[in-house]
């Protein structure tokens, strides 16, 4: 039998993740090659100093279990979160690491440290007292932060305690004229000298930059890893590390005398049209980005009218041709023209809580790291 040839017109299979992304409303990408860029970069800088790496919060909002083992294979060994529980979910896949847990041990979880060899940050005396004889240790003494942290006056109530560390946090980093950087600097000097051969750390991501007076043994760089600026009165040396792209859902006309959003908060003056976007205040677009905020289609900037609602943000894309602003087209809410400083400066707060904000419902697309 002669079989006659099909000639409908069917579409290419679709490629892996394809109608995720497709069906995708926002879509988030991080850069696994550009942390890794960064943490050599800062570990160049900090040399012969050690480079650890800070993923607590869930590596900053930027999903730690994927984070961590790609900065593992690139030769970070040590890594410092905040609880238990964020150290519990990385020990398996970080073997091998030194996993410091910064709130240190709370009444009842000595024994999970020590079953899972998590490192805990003693951060008062009645937890160097719990921890007795268990195992490693690190000493956090508070230099003026007077938050968490031993008191220099209680180091004489140590007795024969050793750390495997000793440790604190600087208060103004961000800020290199405050006359604090040189004041916790030489109080942490003298705690450093009160514990000899053992290693010291003193720099986050900012101190870093203060100078290698600042590194000690060790600097925990956290946010400069994942691309905000640790120098805010200079350019950026750090990579851009995310993405956010959100679907443009609708386009209207819009003319005086409408509003746009809720309380009526922007009133169009003129002939114009907006455009609605799938993301909102519970996916990390604070609202305070209402009428103050800003995206960008094909590097043409778009401002937020209107104020930010839970699932939807609205745009003014009067000034672009009709054909560029399409349902199912993308607006870059954070990316290379803007980025998650710009975006935190507009919303009126800093990058790390941009970063840590950004929601579950976004689709997230992991870019290298595959080493």
């Amino acid at each position: 039998m002669i079989q006659c040839a099909d000639t409908k017109q069917h579409p290419p299979p679709a490629k892996p993740g394809e109608g995720l992304l497709n069906s995708a409303t926002a879509i988030l990408t991080i850069d696994l090659d550009a942390v890794i860029a960064n943490w050599r970069r800062l570990a160049e800088r900090v040399r012969p100093a050690e480079c650890a790496a800070v993923v607590k919060a869930d590596a900053y909002g930027l999903g730690a279990l994927r984070v961590a083992p790609a900065l593992y294979a690139a030769g970070c060994r040590t890594f410092f979160v905040a609880t238990i529980d964020e150290g519990l979910s990385l020990r398996p896949l970080l073997p091998e690491a030194r996993l410091l847990v910064l709130c240190g041990v709370m009444p009842g979880t000595a024994d999970e440290f020590t079953a899972h060899h998590l490192i805990p940050v003693l951060n008062s005396l009645e937890q160097v007292e719990a921890w007795a004889d268990r195992g490693e240790a690190a000493l956090h003494v508070d230099t003026g932060m007077a938050r968490l942290g031993i008191e220099p006056t209680g180091l004489a109530r140590l007795g024969g305690f050793r750390p495997v560390m000793v440790m604190s946090h600087m208060a103004c980093a961000d800020e290199p004229g405050a006359a604090m950087n040189r004041a916790q600097l030489e109080a942490f000097g003298r705690v450093a000298a009160a514990f000899p051969g053992v290693p010291a750390s003193l720099a986050a991501s900012s101190a870093i930059f203060l100078g290698p007076e600042w590194h000690f043994h060790m600097v925990r760089p956290g946010a400069a890893l994942y691309g905000l600026n640790p120098t805010a009165a200079t350019p950026n040396p750090m990579g851009q590390v995310v993405r956010l792209q959100g679907k443009i859902l609708q386009v209207r006309d819009v003319d005086s005398p409408m509003t746009v959003g809720y309380g009526a908060s922007h009133r169009v003056a003129r002939p114009g049209r907006i455009a609605t976007v799938a993301a909102g205040y519970a996916d990390g677009l604070f609202r305070t980005l209402g009428n103050r905020g800003h995206g960008f289609i094909g590097g043409e900037k778009v401002p937020v009218v209107g104020r930010v609602s839970m699932d939807l943000t609205t745009f003014d894309v009067s000034a672009l041709a009709p054909e560029a602003v399409q349902p199912g087209a993308m607006i870059e809410l954070i990316g290379p023209g803007h980025t998650v400083d710009d975006l935190a400066a507009e919303a009126g707060t800093i990058g790390y809580e941009v970063l840590t904000a950004l929601g579950a419902r976004y689709h997230r697309r992991y870019l290298g790291g595959e080493a």
